[in-house]
């Protein structure tokens, strides 16, 4: 059968809705973009524990410290989950790991900004795991079933991460005039960068195309930025809060808020490693890996020792 045909019954399967499993056919492109996107969520995951776990040691109460250690473990967890994914397409844990530990691969750019205050943890919550959630329920549909199935777990735990972030915004917000200070200027450092995390335009995207033609993702880019815009102006609203953007206006025809253009010069310098961030996040994961080499390696050991164990026993 030629490669034509082949592709064009794997494409009937994704138009018919039918679930694509890791030992199905499959045109080699759907695979490899499989294993970058899969593998840069995993990154982000991993990567995302960094800004908030600077704060765990300042949390300002033991509720909030224990809150916030539970998320962050949370995290470690999704990144496990998406690494194990990827795996499953014949991708080694190995080889995406050190993709990212070498540059050669990204990460959500969102990462690459600082934590300055606690209202940042607050805000990271609700509005960039708020994000999370829109990208995430659609990818929960993808037409990759590993993929699928991770995305259902993880949105019920992001979902209860973004409700946390709320509660904590809504509580600063209705506190002292320092607090309610130290919240606004946390959402004006971090509304555009958020927005930013769903990528550049549609007609600047290569890939959205293809993926949504395959069934991996549902929505474009700039449908699932507009998604993320009419629900949080309101939620920020509700609470208090001004979106840092003096162009937002609500469109009464169309029913959504209409929003003024990203910085995309930022947006692009971040992505290629220039960002407030990026180095420093890369040396704090670079630090870790090799640290927890040990780690590794009695993993290793212990796991050559069971199997000779039961050799014996058999």
């Amino acid at each position: 059968m030629g490669e034509e045909k082949r592709n064009q019954q794997f494409q009937n399967r994704i138009d018919n809705g039918e679930t694509i499993e890791p030992k199905d056919a499959m045109p080699d492109r759907y695979r490899q973009q499989l294993i970058r996107m899969m593998s840069q969520h995993a990154h982000s995951e991993i990567v995302g524990m960094l800004p908030e776990g600077n704060w765990i040691t300042r949390a300002p109460s033991l509720r909030r410290k224990m809150i916030l250690l539970s998320k962050v473990q949370d995290e470690a967890g999704h990144g496990l989950y998406l690494y194990s994914a990827t795996e499953t397409l014949g991708a080694s844990r190995q080889e995406v790991i050190n993709q990212l530990l070498e540059g050669k691969a990204k990460y959500s750019s969102i990462f690459n900004y600082p934590t300055l205050s606690w209202a940042d943890v607050a805000v990271i919550g609700w509005l960039v795991d708020g994000a999370a959630i829109i990208n995430q329920t659609m990818l929960a549909r993808s037409s990759y079933g590993p993929y699928a199935r991770a995305m259902v777990r993880i949105c019920k735990e992001e979902s209860f991460h973004k409700k946390q972030g709320y509660e904590m915004v809504a509580t600063m917000a209705d506190g002292t005039p320092e607090q309610q200070e130290m919240i606004q200027d946390s959402v004006n450092r971090w509304w555009w960068p958020t927005l930013m995390m769903f990528g550049p335009h549609d007609d600047d995207s290569p890939n959205s195309e293809e993926l949504i033609k395959w069934g991996v993702k549902s929505k474009t880019n700039d449908e699932l930025r507009q998604s993320f815009v009419d629900r949080h102006v309101q939620e920020a609203h509700t609470v208090g809060l001004e979106i840092p953007d003096p162009d937002l206006t609500f469109n009464e025809e169309t029913e959504h808020w209409e929003f003024g253009e990203i910085n995309w010069e930022e947006f692009w310098n971040v992505v290629k490693g220039n960002g407030p961030m990026n180095r420093h996040r890369m040396k704090a994961r670079r630090e870790a890996h090799t640290k927890g080499q040990w780690v590794r390696d009695a993993a290793k050991e212990y796991a050559r020792k069971q199997q000779l164990s039961e050799e014996k026993a058999s």
